[in-house]
């Protein structure tokens, strides 16, 4: 998925500093002595915790060090918004609406009936490829369980009847919800890591001019530009040759998310199945390989990673013309070289041909 790395300008060489895959065998603080003045450069500190079933990890450059408790103290809060936004506890805010939703107007935290209207928005911006409702279809297709299965037609045309961000009926005024019929339910697992990435900048932008944050190996959000000044540099892992980049993003200020079936899927008489499911056709999303975006939050990146995949290159390009700022890098099913669709002027995209 992802990976962050120095880029050393010795030779026209990358050299790697962090893996993701080394970084989660890393436990809290990772602090290397410096011999000299210019092997300091390729020291970081990482500050990290477990939460949704990832790993949520602060970098910062070695001279930050009066970071780490700053770091550590707001990577604790992530733990308080995983109870909040989690379908796995039945004492979480939102389970609790799950359960009662359909039958009665709920109060809602503020900070979360403002993440369901954004979601809300970004199904209607995304022609329903992002929708927070589409539990019922993952769950009659095995994923919710990790024991994929081949659903009748009819259950799937069952599931679909619960599914779509207009069954939610939100009141502003009163910031309550409400479900317009039983057998609705939500699910912010496609948005909820990069909502804890932004409420973790938020609290650390005023401790740290830069930080790269990070959840799990397919949500990031760069602080600052950098220890040099010139962005963070991550690498984007090739969906079909895992020891292979597909492309090298220098990021300031931004946020990444990037969205495959890669790990998560079954077969089934010779066909592959992945978790991602179209919300508009109740069947998993097959017509592209990966999809990297780039975003100012870190939220909306996770949901159009989501939502690309599912809708692939035409819906990519219609949304980044009419939304300036947004930045894709997509590979499609059988495609050799990715597609660099939108821009975004606090972000590099050097595509590579290993």
């Amino acid at each position: 998925m992802l990976d962050s790395f120095l880029k050393e300008d010795e030779g026209g060489l990358y050299r790697d500093a962090i893996l993701v895959e080394l970084m989660y065998k890393r436990r809290e603080i990772l602090q290397l002595s410096p011999r000299s003045a210019a092997a300091t450069e390729a020291y970081w500190l990482h500050v990290s915790r477990t939460a949704m079933a990832c790993r949520f990890e602060i970098t910062l450059p070695h001279t930050a060090q009066a970071g780490v408790r700053a770091a550590s103290a707001t990577l604790d809060e992530v733990a308080r918004f995983e109870q909040q936004l989690t379908v796995f506890r039945s004492d979480s805010e939102v389970s609790a609406i799950n359960q009662h939703a359909a039958t009665e107007a709920l109060p809602v935290e503020p900070a979360l009936f403002a993440l369901l209207s954004s979601c809300q928005q970004l199904a209607r911006a995304t022609a329903g490829a992002f929708d927070i409702t589409a539990g019922p279809l993952s769950r009659c297709w095995g994923f919710l369980r990790r024991q994929g299965r081949i659903p009748t037609p009819e259950e799937i045309e069952q599931a679909r009847l619960c599914v779509g961000s207009e069954k939610l009926l939100l009141e502003a005024e009163t910031k309550t919800i409400r479900f317009a019929r039983p057998g609705v339910e939500i699910n912010l697992g496609s948005i909820g890591k990069g909502y804890a990435l932004d409420r973790v900048a938020e609290q650390m932008r005023g401790e740290m001019r830069t930080a790269l944050l990070s959840a799990g190996s397919s949500s990031m959000r760069a602080l600052g530009r950098g220890e040099r000044g010139q962005g963070w540099t991550v690498g984007i892992r090739h969906p079909r040759k895992l020891n292979q980049r597909l492309a090298v993003l220098r990021l300031r200020d931004v946020a990444l998310a990037t969205s495959g079936s890669e790990e998560q899927f079954f077969e089934h008489e010779g066909q592959r199945y992945g978790h991602i499911i179209d919300p508009r056709t109740g069947w998993p999303a097959d017509g592209v390989a990966g999809v990297t975006v780039v975003a100012s939050s870190a939220a909306v990146a996770d949901a159009l990673a989501t939502a690309f995949y599912v809708g692939g290159r035409a819906m990519a390009e219609d949304y980044c013309a009419a939304h300036p700022g947004t930045l894709a890098v997509l590979l499609e099913r059988d495609a050799e070289q990715p597609l660099v669709i939108g821009r975004n002027p606090q972000c590099e995209v050097t595509i590579l041909n290993e």
